[in-house]
């Protein structure tokens, strides 16, 4: 029995409603997943996340491994119980992490060495470690290690990256032990229209439970961004979920389901929350601004979370300009309640049928 369902279609897109089902679950499709790179949404109770509609969380292999080890979470009865979260959770392998911390690494056709972004110990990580770390921290979704190319890259460089990338799949896939757990492929290629058409092709064959579009979101702008995006979703089987790693902003998820992507993670909720940026169905607020400082109002008016069923927009403005650490995390509340509640009217617009006009007002 397939673990995805597609339920209803948009006759104006690519935009699909669905359903995945996982160890800990059955979640609706398209679903944004808030991070909880080392096992915590940062300043955010599993409880409260339950709050905001949340059905999935996204956790990190590499920052895992060195803090507090997989041994620690294995004996503490797997990341379900270490983090005190009854849902589904996808693990990342830690190939975002050969971008994102360039500066520490050595690449080889085998895997790559990592200098511990802690204390700098040596760390080594290649498609079977990254696996068989994920099979023992217990997520439902776990995915191939890969390499995340930056932006520019040349071709000869990027075409490295791409064949690495699949050939690590491979290896993932022959690595994988555990048959409750979803093993996604992750499509990469940069801006390459040809790279990204042959990655997807070599990994379809290899054959996964889903497939990720990776390595966008690190400099190469909106437009190739959703260029890429939109090419590459129309490759991917369509009895597969489709998933977009790392985007984005509200304007980015609606570009992006409506090429056919399924789920979604992203740090944006959160970190702009803890930075006093508040996501609005009117555009951003500021909430350290002055215009703040005598406003009963709360961030949105209509909106269900806790945030704004019990603080003012003064209130939030003078726990951010004080230091207080409440400040952060209501403003994070409300953001990833915001996020949830557009999944929710995506969803709802593709049941109904008008997802394409729904959608317009995002179109910026």
């Amino acid at each position: 029995m397939s673990n995805f369902q597609v339920l209803h279609t948009d006759s104006n897109s690519s935009a699909r409603l669905g359903l995945l089902t996982t160890a800990h679950g059955t979640v609706e499709t398209p679903v944004f997943m808030p991070v909880g790179t080392s096992g915590a949404v940062k300043g955010i109770t599993p409880q409260q996340l339950k709050e905001t509609n949340s059905q999935f969380i996204l956790a990190n292999t590499y920052h895992l491994m060195l803090r507090p080890g997989v041994e620690t979470v294995e004996q503490l009865g797997g990341l379900n119980k270490f983090m005190a979260w009854d849902g589904p959770i996808l693990t990342d392998s830690g190939g975002y992490q050969v971008f994102s911390l360039s500066s520490l690494t050595k690449i080889d056709e085998d895997g790559v060495e990592f200098a511990s972004h802690i204390d700098g110990a040596k760390v080594y990580l290649n498609a079977e470690i990254a696996t068989k770390i994920q099979n023992r921290l217990g997520a439902d979704i776990i995915m191939c290690f890969d390499e995340c190319a930056p932006f520019p890259i040349d071709t000869p460089q990027l075409k490295k990256a791409v064949d690495r990338t699949i050939l690590w799949a491979k290896r993932a896939k022959e690595a994988h032990n555990k048959a409750n757990q979803l093993l996604f492929g992750i499509v990469q290629g940069g801006i390459d229209p040809e790279l990204r058409t042959y990655c997807t092709s070599e990994l379809v064959k290899t054959g996964f439970d889903g497939y990720a579009i990776g390595g966008l979101s690190v400099g190469e702008g909106r437009e190739n961004m959703i260029k890429t995006v939109s090419h590459t979703a129309q490759l991917l089987p369509k009895d597969k979920p489709h998933y977009l790693m790392g985007v984005g902003t509200p304007a980015d998820i609606i570009a992006a389901v409506k090429a056919g992507v399924d789920m979604f993670d992203c740090v944006l909720p959160t970190r702009n929350g803890r930075n006093a940026y508040a996501f609005t169905e009117n555009g951003p607020l500021r909430m350290r601004n002055n215009v703040h400082i005598n406003d009963a109002s709360p961030i949105e008016a209509d909106c269900e979370c806790y945030c704004c069923r019990n603080f003012s927009r003064a209130s939030l403005r003078h726990f951010f300009n004080s230091g207080e650490m409440l400040g952060p995390i209501l403003v994070s509340l409300h953001n990833i309640t915001f996020y949830q509640r557009l999944m929710r009217q995506i969803r709802q617009a593709i049941k109904r049928g008008n997802f394409t006009d729904w959608a317009k007002r995002f179109d910026y």
